[in-house]
């Protein structure tokens, strides 16, 4: 099995996989990653389902795609407002009348670092958006998931800045930190992967979560050169002695764990695991070091609690 690391793009990733006849849904398919994950996915064959909140700026966006696309492959455009459960629910809703089943989901779509601030339905934005909302729309299509197919969550390495809080995910008690409540959402990203895939393995759907790697793109809208600038100092500091320093990705390098893990991984090596550089990442309790994946992101009690949780702030049981 061919070995990527760090540098590898969707293309290195993709080389020689045909994906005629496979179907994926990509949320986020605006900018950034959601754009070169449906325009590699496209230009092996399949047909991608983009969801996106603003589809006039998805359609600009996406016009790449659609020029990439090989053999029968198509992209079709559906509205997807992860910051309202109106929204989320609508657009699962329709999916499931079309009926036409899926062999992969791919949750990408996010917020970062945002000032404090409410979704539709009164969440913290961060949690509501990357987390609730794909936690109910996954949650409402899984049905569509063919056996052999699998769901891929967009975590981060910033989930190292915190655990999920289950006493006060609102942040009502304590002061909000825009990073705390994005690692909180990370972390999320990450634990409901494991929760999926304990529940739907028996079935032949695996789900894992992945680490794009830091890149430029619109998600970083929220963040101020100081910002970017104090998050570099500190990623560096926490280098092991002698590393390099750390240099952002390409989107099509950051774009690439993800397609590894949908399409090329074995399904019994990243189910219900964490991924980065297209490989499953090692556990990492020490703070100080930037990769792998913190214990408390994989841990199978923490994955049901957040789960139930969940059910119980969005009024729905799964």
């Amino acid at each position: 099995m061919m070995t990527f690391n760090a540098k590898s793009t969707t293309d290195d990733v993709l080389a020689g996989v045909d994906l005629s006849g496979k179907r994926v849904l990509v949320t986020g398919v605006s900018a950034g990653l959601g754009v070169e994950t449906a325009r590699a996915l496209v230009a092996h064959g399949a047909c991608v389902v983009g969801a996106a909140r603003d589809l006039g700026k998805a359609r600009d966006a996406t016009a790449e795609v659609r020029a990439a696309a090989k053999g029968g492959a198509t992209l079709e455009l559906i509205e997807l407002d992860l910051a309202s459960l109106k929204s989320v629910r609508a657009a699962a809703d329709r999916l499931v009348k079309d009926g036409r089943p899926f062999d992969a989901v791919i949750a990408n779509a996010g917020v970062m670092a945002t000032p404090k601030g409410q979704t539709a339905d009164g969440f913290e934005t961060q949690f509501g958006t990357n987390h609730l909302g794909h936690f109910v729309f996954v949650n409402r299509i899984a049905s569509l998931i063919k056996t052999g197919g699998r769901l891929v969550n967009l975590s981060s390495a910033g989930h190292r800045f915190a655990d999920v809080d289950l006493d006060d995910p609102n942040f009502e008690r304590g002061p909000y930190a825009p990073f705390v409540a994005y690692g909180r959402s990370k972390t999320a990203n990450a634990l409901f992967a494991v929760e999926f895939d304990r529940r739907h393995k028996a079935r032949g759907v695996r789900a894992t979560a992945v680490h794009p790697g830091g890149i430029q793109t619109e998600l970083g809208r929220h963040m101020t050169p100081e910002l970017i600038q104090q998050m570099m100092a500190s990623i560096n500091q926490s280098r092991p002695a002698g590393a390099p320093p750390f240099a952002f990705k390409t989107i099509p390098q950051g774009a690439a764990t993800s397609v590894w893990a949908g399409f090329v991984a074995d399904a019994d090596a990243v189910g219900g695991r964490y991924c980065e550089d297209c490989h499953v990442a090692h556990l990492n309790a020490d703070p100080n070091l930037r990769d792998g994946v913190r214990p408390y992101a994989i841990d199978g009690e923490r994955a049901k609690a957040l789960w139930a949780k969940s059910e119980s702030m969005v009024g729905e049981k799964f």
